[in-house]
């Protein structure tokens, strides 16, 4: 067997079953399967999608997981792989894709035979489009302190200048090497799991990807995106993140403090902090002024989280364990 499409689902059943319609065609050519892991949704979830898979005829291809609690979206995929790996059945190549997705005709093909065609290449992403089937970036530049005071500041000028530092990449309509890529339709492959291992368990949701790229990039493997792959992301549907002026969970605030713990330490932690701050601050101070700047889609009490939420974290220990 040489794919399986790994699905991650709490509580979005309806777009689990849009997501999965649109691959079984291509799961069934490629002799692939998918496997769905439901994290203990509690809402009916597991019920309505093993009923959707036996409704459909899917069993052969479709597999539901059910867990005992929400265990977020690293350990979601890991349940599904020590499950294949637990069976006889793990295959070459590995997909994670979230289930607020919808995939074109053969852009899982296309990822697969990219993969095939460049064994040095261990993880390649698919350009992600949004709901009008605009592309969007889908692959970036590992974050740097640069990259913090750019994002907090959106400042023309300064953005101008920090170009090479940028974290999101140019769309292009060729395939291209990048530090990382999405895990909302990522496919990789089964070496890379057996060199690093699995995602680290300590990202609940956000960060993980970035993480897991960022060990295969230390491991030697390459990261690419490939712009014929073409998948629609309902982005925020699944974890409601993009939802506006809704306060941002404290497990993304977690898992961004641990990656750079985790890659950089903790000196480059409070710089990195501190560039944003002060970015931040520039922005809040222009806006406040009317002289541009927009942060009318930001998080609630973003500045506030991040920023106190570190020192607090920083102060009673917690932030300092990885």
């Amino acid at each position: 067997m040489g794919l399986a499409v790994i699905i991650v689902n709490y509580r979005t059943p309806k777009l689990v079953r849009d997501c999965l319609e649109s691959i079984m065609d291509e799961i069934e050519d490629l002799q692939g399967v998918a496997v769905v892991v439901d994290n203990n949704s509690g809402d009916g979830s597991a019920e309505y999608l093993s009923e959707t898979i036996k409704k459909n005829r899917w069993e052969k291809r479709a597999t539901l997981l059910p867990q005992e609690r929400n265990l977020g979206f690293a350990a979601g995929n890991n349940a599904a792989i020590r499950h294949l790996s637990a069976i006889g059945k793990l295959p070459d190549h590995l997909m994670l894709l979230n289930p607020d997705t919808v995939v074109q005709e053969g852009a899982i093909n296309k990822l697969v035979r990219f993969l095939n065609k460049k064994p040095k290449v261990g993880i390649v992403g698919a350009q992600l489009e949004n709901n009008n089937r605009v592309p969007e970036s889908s692959a970036r530049r590992f974050p740097s302190v640069w990259s913090e005071l750019e994002s907090g500041a959106r400042l023309g000028v300064l953005s101008q200048l920090l170009t090479n530092y940028r974290v999101a990449l140019p769309i292009m309509g060729w395939p291209f090497r990048c530090d990382w890529v999405s895990g909302a339709a990522m496919v990789v492959r089964r070496q890379v799991f057996e060199r690093i291992g699995l995602m680290d368990e300590g990202f609940f949701l956000y960060f993980e990807e970035l993480d897991f790229c960022h060990r295969a990039h230390n491991a030697g493997w390459q990261i690419w995106l490939e712009p014929v792959s073409r998948i629609v992301h309902l982005e925020g549907q699944a974890t409601g993140i993009q939802k506006k002026r809704s306060r941002r969970g404290k497990y993304w605030y977690d898992s961004r403090r641990r990656y750079w713990m985790k890659h950089h330490g903790l000196l480059i932690l409070i710089l990195a902090d501190l560039l944003w701050g002060i970015g931040r601050l520039s922005l809040l101070m222009r806006v406040k002024l009317g002289l541009g700047g927009d942060v009318s889609c930001d998080p609630l009490h973003f500045f506030r989280d991040l920023i106190v939420g570190d020192v607090r974290a920083l102060m009673n220990g917690t932030g300092r364990t990885i």
